[in-house]
């Protein structure tokens, strides 16, 4: 499939190998995982940046083979998960930040194309979610509120 936004082919990926039971050389048990997990997250870490440190720091490769559940339904269980889904915050900081630039910088076109594209991958965003029910009907997204919804 192409890109959205840039003209260009899209991005062919390798996936990950079937397996169906943990490697030998993993030595922590389910208990024991989601206990690291609810550390980082109540270190402020976000999912993605929970995965990277289990698979680098403590050699979990895949959490769902040793809990037989995903990062984000053991961080729901625990109400740890978010209001506002990682990729939609990251999304919105992004446009934080070039609305701040755009400011600075009236003449800056780029920047003022790139904040209309941010802002529309926000609001399809939105559309996915509250589609999904992670997201209120209600929410909308505005500049002005953008602040608001990260901190």
């Amino acid at each position: 499939m192409a890109r959205m936004h840039s003209r260009k082919k899209g991005k062919s990926g390798s996936k990950k190998p079937m397996k169906s039971n943990k490697a030998i050389w993993e030595k922590y048990n389910d208990k024991e995982v989601v206990l690291l997990i609810e550390k980082l997250a109540k270190e402020g870490k976000t999912s993605s940046e929970i995965g990277i440190t289990l698979r680098d720091s403590y050699g979990i490769p895949d959490i769902r083979l040793i809990t037989k559940k995903t990062l984000t339904s053991i961080l729901k269980e625990k109400k740890l998960y978010p209001k506002l889904p990682e990729d939609m915050r990251a999304l919105i900081k992004k446009a934080i930040i070039i609305t701040e630039h755009s400011e600075q910088n009236k003449h800056d076109q780029p920047s003022i194309r790139g904040l209309t594209l941010t802002e529309s991958k926000i609001r399809r965003l939105a559309k996915y979610y509250k589609s999904r029910s992670l997201l209120p009907e209600s929410w909308r997204y505005s500049r002005t509120n953008a602040k608001l919804l990260i901190e």
